[in-house]
Order: C-alpha cells, then sequence, then structure tokens
C-alpha cells in the first residue's frame, strides 16, 4: 500500500477521509462558504495539497448523493491529479438543477480516488493491427 503525504493548508477538518472501511474514495470538503446558480459552474477549494507518489494519479469524481440530491456534480469528472502537482486542489463544479445551491465549508463536495498506473511506450506503426470491432465507434454494439 502506498503511502501519500497530505499537507492541509486550512483546518485540519479538511483531512480527506472515507465513509466506510474499504472505500475507494476519499472525500474532499469545500473550504469555502458558496452559492452555485442554476447552470453555473464554480471553482471549490478543498485547502488540501498533496503528494502523490510517482506512478500514482488521484482522479476526482463527483460524489452520487451530491449529484442525485442537488444536481451538484464535477465538472470535469473524473479530473486527473498528477504525482508532481503540489497545488491545492480545486474542484470544478456545476450546478444542474434549477435551483440554488448552497455550499457549506466542510460539505463534502467530491472523492478522490487513487490509482496506480503504467506510461506506455508510443511505437510508431504504418498500420494498426485489425480487430473485430474494427473502427465501429458510438452506438455500433446496439441497445439491448
Amino acid at each position: 500500500m502506498a503511502q501519500i503525504e497530505i499537507l492541509i493548508t486550512c483546518d485540519p477538518e479538511l483531512m480527506p477521509t472515507i465513509g466506510n472501511p474499504g472505500d475507494a474514495g476519499h472525500d474532499l470538503r469545500s473550504a469555502i462558504d458558496a452559492e452555485i446558480l442554476p447552470g453555473e459552474r464554480l471553482l471549490v477549494p478543498t485547502g488540501v495539497h498533496i503528494a502523490i507518489p510517482a506512478g500514482y494519479v488521484g482522479l476526482v469524481h463527483p460524489r452520487s448523493g451530491l449529484a442525485i440530491k442537488s444536481g451538484i456534480t464535477v465538472l470535469n469528472a473524473p479530473g486527473t491529479i498528477d504525482s508532481g502537482y503540489r497545488g491545492e486542489i480545486m474542484v470544478p463544479l456545476i450546478n444542474h438543477s434549477n435551483e440554488s445551491i448552497k455550499i457549506s465549508r466542510l460539505d463534502r463536495i467530491a472523492q478522490i480516488v487513487f490509482q496506480q498506473y503504467e506510461s506506455p511506450k508510443f511505437i510508431p506503426v504504418a498500420e494498426l493491427p485489425g480487430s473485430m470491432r474494427g473502427s465501429q465507434g458510438f452506438g455500433s454494439t446496439g441497445v439491448k
């Protein structure tokens, strides 16, 4: 298991936490009080700076309850936090509802999942190998 160093730049209550043992996502909290108008986008600070080990990435996902209950979701889901980034984690939220939504300081606004990855070595080729699917794209497997 990787050890990840976390620096909290404001209140220790902003430390990412899991809801239940075994959960993959660590909740990120708002560092501010804010209101998001219908259709509005807002970049919400979390007060969290994080050092992610090389070979890992932090992926910022929406919280399903916030999305279904309030229409608030992460605009660029999943957001990517690279291992070299040391700035504050900011979460771009969007309000898909028809009502203004208030976000209070310490509200859980997103979750971050840490994932190990490999960087591929790209090899230029003149032609790609064939496959059963070929170049068939969106909707090519049908509805049912």
